[in-house]
């Protein structure tokens, strides 16, 4: 328990700008996880439009899992050299990109092939980092190998960046001393990665006067340590499995979060602890008002609350930003998106007569439903996310 705590998590925010009239971007983000390590592929196509987004899709999805398993950067190279084509025109590489690993332990390992200088920011200076070049396959490659501690920022960009307003409103484009400066504001009054790569590519669209002449992308991430959070939401099916339920639910790591009347009404039993409401939180007629139960760090109502988190979480995914209230619902919204590093729930499927109608399909259920469209947007919005169900 006390090693996950001290785990570093990567929190991964990214923004992307089409060239002028493309529905595709050319540029290509790709996250994978494992238990020890983060890896971010930013992949820049050849061109722009459908051709571009195959071949950076392609790419970064190659190089990210080719890295997960562990293989060299002289095989990820040589896989993509092999796999994708070269432009006969040109003669050019059909794809350019960056690869930041990062450990649990603060290990990281950074590979740029022909994209801009990766920032890394400390405290919210700019950090110098040192790389080693070399050939691989005729290829030159740009290396760097350092640690990372909490707090720290780096951010990776599209050359899209760094020609912003070329032939515009700067002859030479936005050099990369200037990005640094500017971004280096950003990241220190900017708590949110999200946020941090969407500012980052609307200065590179302004500069373009609105209509880029090139895809661009911006990949801000920040280290903060490991903070799970597990969701007990609603009875097991068996009554004869409260005991054993609330013991998962309780002895996991990190913070703790119940669901639903019922659900509550089990934990403090179990738990031998009082029930209370939390008047303080009825500031919203349509949410139900939140409870209180030692040790454990939010009690809400159930589905009607459930079902304005989801709200919550939808207009965030879209861009939108999270309110300060103090509801139940609102309260946890921003422990999923702001605190939660990964996210657990322990569902019991029994059914509540209040909310459910027994013939209906399992696939119908509405509880069940709900908290099947939080996780699928959860991780959408790169936040790692399982369920277990009684």
């Amino acid at each position: 328990m006390a090693m996950m705590e001290h785990r570093l998590f990567a929190d991964v925010g990214a923004s992307s700008l089409n060239k002028a009239g493309e529905e595709l971007c050319g540029d290509k983000v790709h996250i994978t996880r494992t238990p020890d390590s983060a890896v971010i592929v930013l992949a820049d196509g050849l061109g722009s439009g459908v051709k571009a987004n195959i071949l950076a899709t392609l790419t970064s999805k190659i190089a990210g899992d080719m890295l997960r398993m562990g293989m060299d950067i002289e095989d990820v190279v040589d896989t993509l050299t092999q796999t994708l084509p070269v432009c006969k025109v040109r003669g050019v590489a059909y794809s350019t990109f960056t690869i930041f690993q990062v450990f649990a332990d603060g290990r990281a390992y950074l590979v740029e092939y022909d994209n801009p200088s990766t920032f890394f920011y400390r405290q919210g200076k700019l950090e110098e980092l040192y790389y080693l070049e070399r050939t691989v396959n005729g290829k030159i490659i740009k290396e760097s190998r350092f640690r990372v501690t909490e707090e720290d920022t780096v951010v990776l960009v599209s050359d899209g960046a760094v020609h912003a307003g070329v032939g515009q409103i700067l002859n030479l484009g936005w050099q990369w001393s200037h990005i640094a400066e500017h971004l280096g504001k950003i990241v220190r009054e900017t708590a949110s990665t999200r946020a941090v790569a969407r500012q980052l590519a609307e200065a590179c669209e302004a500069l373009y006067c609105g209509k880029p002449g090139d895809d661009t992308t911006a990949v801000a991430v920040r280290f903060r340590m490991a903070s799970p959070v597990t969701l007990l939401v609603g009875p097991p099916n068996n009554p004869e499995l409260d005991s054993r339920i609330v013991r998962e639910w309780f002895d996991r790591p990190g913070k703790k979060v119940v669901c639903g009347g019922t659900s509550a009404t089990i934990a403090s039993r179990e738990l031998g602890v009082e029930l209370e409401v939390d008047w303080s939180s009825a500031t919203d007629p349509d949410i139900p008002p939140a409870g209180k139960l030692a040790g454990v760090d939010l009690v809400t109502e159930g589905v009607l609350t459930l079902r304005k988190v989801l709200e919550h979480l939808q207009a965030y995914r879209a861009g939108g930003t999270l309110d300060r209230k103090n509801n139940g619902a609102s309260r946890l919204a921003r422990l999923l998106l702001r605190e939660a590093t990964e996210i657990h729930f322990i569902v019991g499927t029994a059914i509540n007569p209040a909310h459910q109608n027994p013939n209906f399909p399992q696939d119908l259920n509405i509880k069940l439903r709900i908290v099947n469209d939080m996780i699928r947007t959860l991780r959408e919005l790169d936040k790692p996310t399982s369920i277990t169900l009684y």
